[in-house]
């Protein structure tokens, strides 16, 4: 069977915003700002299970695309907690960079059904 990388990818990703939510709210005592994080963060893996199943290519589309806005949106939290000192550079450079991977990779997606639906 081959592999799913998108969802082998987001999945891994909300592992690692789990613990990033743990670690801001247990050491930094940071509640706000990381539970917009983990909610956005673990959204976009969810939305690309769902659009597995979708009822149909454009509802695939659709799905696909609402988790390319929560990837953006966890980029942007991920960028705010890091701009307020509450991720080190090093932890930042490694989350948002998995984050901006996920990004490409559903635009990439986003784009090429859409072409597919076009052609059909």
């Amino acid at each position: 069977m081959e592999k799913n990388t998108v969802k082998f990818k987001s999945y891994e990703f909300a592992l690692r915003i789990i613990k990033a939510y743990k670690f801001l709210s247990t050491e930094q005592r940071e509640f706000v700002l990381s539970k917009q994080m983990l909610r956005s963060g673990t959204a976009i893996g969810a939305l690309i299970r769902e659009a597995e199943h979708g009822e149909s290519k454009p509802d695939f589309i659709h799905k696909m695309s609402i988790a390319l806005k929560e990837a953006n949106e966890t980029e942007y939290w991920l960028m705010l907690l890091h701009d307020s000192d509450f991720f080190d550079d090093k932890s930042f450079s490694s989350i948002v960079a998995d984050c901006q991977e996920l990004i490409k990779m559903l635009i990439s997606i986003i784009k090429t059904s859409k072409d597919n639906n076009k052609k059909k």
